[in-house]
């Protein structure tokens, strides 16, 4: 029993002390108005520690303001982080006009809205198996004005 209690605890060191992928949201920002809604673009910086590509299963992301979901959804595939290097990741995110205009005491004079968006990166780690990086960002967004918005 001792040798599977020393077993166990090396290989939990182990995978515990593998490196891992680094990520960080480096920008959010508006891409589109549409009838239909308004698109935003968040851009995503990940570093990958190992040598060879690790492939990216799918990217989550819960986008919130005033403690409410405005945008959610799930891209699969994504494609591979590159090995030893930085890989930039682009998530869209739509917001519906009628979801916007609910907010509209969070909107106010300044015409922007504090968001929190939570994203999820999956990865295939090798040895350890599908590993989720965690990424959160809150800030501000500016709304498109009316002129904007017909154009």
């Amino acid at each position: 029993m001792d040798f599977m209690d020393k077993a166990k605890n090396f290989v939990t060191d182990t995978v515990a002390n593998i490196k891992k992928p680094e990520a960080s949201i480096t920008d959010v920002d508006l891409k589109d108005v549409g009838r239909d809604g308004i698109s935003y673009l968040a851009v995503l910086s990940v570093f990958n520690p190992y040598g060879v590509s690790i492939p990216v299963g799918e990217i989550k992301y819960t986008l919130k303001s005033a403690n409410r979901v405005i945008g959610s959804g799930t891209i699969p595939d994504p494609g591979s982080l590159k090995g030893n290097e930085k890989t930039v990741l682009e998530v869209g995110m739509k917001v519906a006009h009628s979801v916007l205009m609910s907010l509209m005491k969070d909107i106010g004079a300044d015409w922007d809205i504090d968001y929190c968006l939570e994203i999820g990166i999956v990865v295939d780690l090798p040895v350890v198996g599908n590993f989720t990086i965690p990424l959160s960002h809150n800030g501000e967004m500016k709304l498109p004005n009316l002129k904007e918005m017909l154009c």
